[in-house]
């Protein structure tokens, strides 16, 4: 009968200590960021946590100093490919700053309770919010508990609550210049009236701009801004007298054009001008080559965590707000 295998014992900050020959106190300050430690100090902690295999318990550590690194990263609709963009954008900004992000998926029907119960277990230092299907409750409610905040593309006007917005109606009147520029006196725009800030504010630029402009308007209302509502009405545009249509995002202009090349259009001249809003990876494809806004995922992940670190110094400080421009980036399917 062979010994039992028992767990190997997981290394200490204590061990790293004995191995590097200096105090546990300069093994914390090295894994702290800016902590005052000596290089060489340094060196010889890293040199000793490498050969024994040494990982800082982050969570462990924010129990006992009741804060923590961590950040947590509030996000809907990961189907959308803008979404993961922007979360790529903003994982990379908060581990570049030594912040340590936790994706918390949720949705409308999320429990508040449960979720800011789920955020004060992990002492998370602050919250970004990315989407509109957190509840305002939930924001409110973060506050509340004296969690730092902040929204991107996100509405509602909250005290102590920070934002970060993209340029909607700038992007959305573009639109509608862009076809009217291009002779089209016919124009629609497809959007939910529900849910999305985002969508309810490009929707509504949009139809001001046109009835500016004395175009025809044709409103197109879906459920949802996804590749599903946009396959679904595309194949009814086929019968519409529209000559452009403005999609508040990418995800869902892509379905109108598989649904108008199903029914034999041609992708490059579907009978239709399409601009879209995003600027997600499937519009470059050849399938889609699609004209569309760009958002500038950079200057929103650094506006917000500056909001972040700065409501993290000074909990107090009065809400802000900060927008960030569009590029129109322009491919066939407006041509």
């Amino acid at each position: 009968m062979s010994d039992p295998v028992f767990p190997k014992r997981a290394v200490t900050s204590h061990d790293v200590a004995r191995h590097a020959g200096v105090s546990r106190a300069a093994v914390s300050r090295t894994f702290t960021p800016n902590a005052s430690v000596s290089e060489e100090t340094r060196q010889k902690v890293i040199k000793a946590a490498n050969e024994l295999g040494y990982r800082v318990n982050y969570l462990a550590r924010s129990l006992i100093n009741k804060r923590s690194d961590l950040v947590g990263v509030v996000a809907a609709g990961l189907d959308n490919p803008f979404r993961t963009m922007q979360i790529d954008h903003l994982t990379r900004g908060l581990l570049a700053r030594d912040l340590r992000p936790i994706l918390l998926p949720t949705s409308r029907s999320e429990d508040v309770t449960t979720f800011i119960r789920q955020l004060l277990q992990y002492s998370v230092s602050g919250v970004i919010v990315t989407s509109d299907a957190p509840p305002t409750e939930l924001c409110e409610e973060c506050a509340g508990n004296g969690i730092p905040i902040v929204l991107i593309n996100k509405g509602e006007n909250i005290p102590l609550v920070d934002r970060v917005v993209n340029d909607d109606e700038v992007a959305a009147r573009a639109a509608a210049d862009y076809f009217f520029d291009a002779g089209c006196r016919r124009l629609a725009v497809m959007a939910s009236p529900h849910l999305s800030f985002t969508g309810r504010s490009r929707r509504q630029a949009f139809v001001t701009r046109a009835e500016e402009l004395g175009a025809a308007l044709e409103v197109i209302d879906v459920p949802v801004n996804d590749y599903k509502s946009g396959l679904e009405q595309g194949t009814a545009l086929a019968d519409s007298a529209a000559e452009a249509l403005f999609c508040v995002n990418d995800y869902m202009a892509c379905g109108v054009i598989d649904a108008l090349a199903r029914l034999g259009r041609d992708r490059d001249r579907p009978g239709l001008r399409i601009i879209g809003h995003d600027d997600i990876p499937q519009a470059g494809w050849d399938a889609y080559r699609l004209t569309t806004f760009a958002q500038a995922c950079d200057l929103q992940t650094e506006a917000a965590i500056d909001f972040l670190e700065s409501r993290i110094a000074d909990p107090d400080l009065p809400a802000r707000l900060e927008t960030t421009p569009v590029r129109l980036v322009e491919r066939k399917s407006a041509a």
